[in-house]
């Protein structure tokens, strides 16, 4: 197995998300893309949802009540498939395709990535590309014994108690940001704990790696070679957080 290639039976994906943050035209309204972006996209992304950000501003004057104004823009136009596991934004910082479990390969989704990127190029006309980032969201079942879990046994980078005799979990958030000396990439890694489920101890290990440098939008291939890059660092994470014990579970 390359460092390129992580793949298990039973995976604990439940979304991986790829964003191309980009600047975009100044005074662009992403609103105003809908109806070209529905025409290109609905054949294979027949649902379509609008993200809105409202934006509340009260101001004061002397002598006067309060005065309270909203403002309402759209922030992404989301084009979803039938069965609601994969969707394309057109958001206002860039481009963005999230795909929920079940998740296969990343090699299973770039001919489409390239597809509805190129067609967001020309629908948005991003002048720059900024940021490239990937984010995989994991779930992962352990098991219990006798209502307890032992930690080290799944986690290379579990976190302790400062009395593990005493004391008892009931939860935990841990969060290390990172770069990586050779290219400057980075990394956001989160760990936490969710309330305990029949036999089995959910985790989510939320897994984002992100490749800041200025690009080309028309330049696929750099683009590509920036996944790829991203796509190595975020398995070495993958397989260096989990031990060998834990990755069994997904066999």
């Amino acid at each position: 197995m390359s460092a390129l290639e992580i793949r298990f039976p039973k995976a604990p994906i439940i979304e991986a998300v790829l964003d191309i943050e980009c600047d975009m035209p100044p005074g662009q309204k992403i609103a105003s893309l809908e109806e070209a972006a529905r025409d290109r996209l609905r054949d294979r992304y027949p649902k379509f949802r609008a993200q809105f950000l409202q934006e509340h501003r009260i101001e004061a004057k002397p002598d006067q009540p309060p005065q309270m104004s909203v403002r309402q823009d759209v922030q992404a136009l989301q084009f979803l498939t039938e069965d609601e596991k994969q969707l394309v934004q057109v958001r206002v910082q860039g481009f963005s395709f999230n795909r929920l479990a079940p998740y296969g390969s990343l090699d299973d989704y770039l001919p489409e990535i390239e597809r509805t990127w190129r067609l967001f190029i020309e629908l948005a006309s991003p002048v720059q590309v900024r940021v490239i980032r990937m984010r995989y969201i994991n779930r992962i079942q352990l098991p219990l014994t006798a209502g307890r879990v032992q930690l080290d046994k799944y986690l290379h980078v579990a976190p302790h108690l400062p009395d593990e005799k005493a004391l008892t979990f009931t939860g935990f958030l841990n969060q290390h940001s990172a770069i990586e000396a050779e290219t400057g990439h980075q990394v956001n890694l989160v760990l936490t704990m969710q309330p305990a489920d029949g036999e089995n101890l959910p985790l989510i290990f939320d897994n984002c790696v992100a490749a800041v440098e200025a690009g080309e939008p028309e330049n696929w291939p750099w683009i590509l070679t920036k996944i790829q890059a991203l796509r190595a660092l975020k398995n070495r994470i993958f397989k260096n957080t989990l031990t060998e014990q834990c990755q069994n579970l997904f066999q």
